[in-house]
């Protein structure tokens, strides 16, 4: 036990902060916590509207997927043009399900918020994705018909393989994905570094052909507004078991060890304990 406190004692009066974690962490936490809180605590209309746009942004993604799918065939090349979708939705502060777990349930762990406010965000989020994607690949779709062909072809390649090892594996790793991919944003305040992280995020999703149920939900509308023989029963059947997985795969993944990594800092916030930015040398 002594060498563990000596150890601890050093990386104490060495870094910037007095917490019983890394500098970068502290001050991590502490960003994750307010975005959290800020999220859980919008408005009606602001949700509304922050989902709204979030379906839309990932129609925007969809699109340049599509132009590059389409001159090029190749999957991983489509996958990074999607980024842009994923960029827009950084920029914009709009709204993706699976992207806002850890941030909110930090917030809701830290006193900052009820499970209520959690559980109405998430759902007020899927909702509003899908209806935004919607009507918004009616427009892509009327406009750019000649993609219908690799739209459709798209959507086909996520319902066919049905629910299987395979399938259950892409889908927690979607919703790990796009959640570890919130985590790396909020650690950096570079935008060249946000742009670069979003091109990643869709290489990895997209190009991959990982199962995420609102951004897949959004290209299943797509080519069903194109003509694909689909119904919406089918697309729901295929719904209610990746959005669970995704669920799972984005708090198990990474929020739940995030969480179990920052507890002692979730507990001080909760009980009104003071944060401090600088050591108490630096303070002195």
């Amino acid at each position: 036990m002594a060498p563990t406190h000596d150890s601890e004692s050093r990386r104490r009066s060495s870094g910037r902060t007095d917490q019983p974690l890394e500098d970068e962490l502290v001050e991590e936490f502490k960003n994750t916590v307010q975005e959290g809180t800020d999220r859980l605590h919008r408005t009606w209309r602001a949700l509304l509207v922050t989902g709204l746009f979030g379906g839309i942004d990932v129609g925007l993604g969809i699109m340049a997927m599509l132009a590059v799918m389409d001159a090029t065939g190749s999957k991983l090349l489509a996958g990074t043009a999607f980024g842009i979708g994923l960029l827009a939705l950084r920029l914009a502060h709009s709204e993706l399900f699976t992207e806002d777990f850890l941030l909110p349930i930090n917030a809701v762990v830290a006193g900052h918020g009820s499970w209520w406010s959690l559980v109405r965000l998430w759902v007020v989020t899927l909702v509003t994705n899908l209806v935004g994607g919607w009507a918004f690949m009616w427009v892509v779709v009327a406009a750019f018909p000649d993609f219908s062909s690799t739209l459709i072809e798209s959507a086909t390649g996520y319902v066919s393989d049905g629910f299987g090892m395979e399938t259950v594996c892409l889908a927690l790793l979607a919703g790990s994905t796009i959640t570890l991919m919130t985590r790396m944003q909020q650690g950096t305040n570079n935008d060249m570094m946000t742009a670069v992280i979003s091109l990643i995020g869709g290489f990895l999703v997209v190009g991959l052909g990982m199962l995420h149920g609102a951004l897949n939900s959004i290209v299943i509308f797509g080519a069903m507004h194109a003509g694909w023989d689909y119904s919406y029963l089918s697309w729901l059947g295929w719904f209610v078991w990746v959005i669970p997985l995704n669920m799972l795969g984005g708090l198990v993944i990474i929020s739940l060890p995030r969480l179990f990594r920052t507890w002692e800092l979730l507990m001080a916030e909760r009980h009104g304990e003071r944060i401090s930015d600088a050591s108490p040398d630096e303070e002195d």
